[in-house]
């Protein structure tokens, strides 16, 4: 038997960024997220977001890739989201994402970040954080 704990904070966002996720909508999407992603085995520790984008805390298993979870978390949803007409439009997550590895020692404050999107995003849009993660982790420096 394989022992596999691999962190990862994801974030993605709705496409164009449109604020989809308000009122009770963002809680019943985060819910089903979370049950759906018992059923394939993911892990979630922490889900939380704002209008437009979510942030997820989550563990892979052994024979799980980033690209794999993020291709059921966000597929799945996006057509439960449609399915329930939880929006008056289409729904849909923009195609990207942010993905990055946590250590564990660094667990408890992405875990404090995440569960304070409200409280942070009345400071920071979320355009302006997706471009502080990408300089951050110097994603538009890769070849």
């Amino acid at each position: 038997m394989a022992f596999v704990r691999i962190w990862i904070h994801s974030v993605w966002g709705t496409k164009n960024r449109y604020p989809y996720l308000v009122n009770d909508i963002k809680q019943k999407v985060i819910n089903h997220i979370k049950d759906n992603a018992k059923q394939k085995e993911i892990f979630i520790d922490s889900i939380n977001g704002y209008h437009e984008h979510l942030h997820c805390l989550f563990s892979l298993n052994a024979e799980m890739s980033v690209s794999k979870a993020m291709q059921l978390i966000k597929g799945e949803s996006a057509f439960w989201i449609n399915k329930e007409k939880m929006t008056k439009e289409k729904f849909e997550w923009a195609d990207e994402y942010f993905a990055i590895s946590v250590s564990e020692s660094q667990l408890d404050k992405v875990r404090i970040y995440i569960n304070n999107q409200e409280e942070h995003h009345k400071k920071i849009t979320f355009t302006d954080e997706y471009e502080k993660f990408i300089k951050t982790y110097k994603f538009n420096s890769q070849g």
